[in-house]
């Protein structure tokens, strides 16, 4: 156990090197995974087996005495040409693999879809926003709503301060 913990530390993000034009995404190939584990794996002295076994893709972690430490198993699906089995079995030891060792995967297309997320509106802004209002900066209170997600007790009281100023 100490050795995967030694792992964990040293490990890194992998990146995503491999592109997919089908679906228009990116992924960590097994080879850049492979690239990026199997020296640290060698350093704390695991040793890496990926079987096909009993119509399964499987990833067993030894330690150097052989005893092995963890698995991880996927079926392999029937009915597949070879080629189709190929692709099946490369693509289920990366997944086997990335789930055996806990491996994070950079994940640069869904974070470029994520829009941040609004900054929730305070007490104390809210407060300074009907102040404002009350001012007549009613024009820029308005121009910066957007800027914050707002709960509707405070967006009902804003709309009738705007209303009425």
């Amino acid at each position: 156990m100490k050795q995967l913990l030694e792992f964990q530390r040293k490990v890194n993000a992998i990146k995503k090197d491999g592109k997919n034009p089908h679906f228009k995404s990116t992924y960590a190939t097994l080879t850049q995974i492979l690239s990026e584990v199997k020296p640290i794996l060698s350093e704390v002295a695991l040793v890496l087996l990926q079987p096909i076994k009993d119509g399964k893709v499987g990833s067993i972690l030894l330690d150097e005495s052989g005893k092995e430490l963890a698995t991880s198993y996927i079926d392999l699906p029937t009915g597949l040409n070879p080629q189709q089995m190929g692709s099946a079995i490369t693509y289920f030891r990366r997944y086997t693999l990335a789930s055996l060792l806990s491996l994070e995967i950079e994940d640069d297309d869904a974070n470029m879809t994520i829009k941040p997320s609004k900054p929730v509106l305070t007490h104390e802004l809210f407060e300074a926003m009907i102040k404002a209002i009350n001012e007549g900066k009613k024009a820029q209170v308005i121009a910066s709503l957007d800027k914050y997600t707002i709960d509707a007790k405070y967006k009902q009281l804003l709309d009738v301060a705007i209303k009425n100023n």
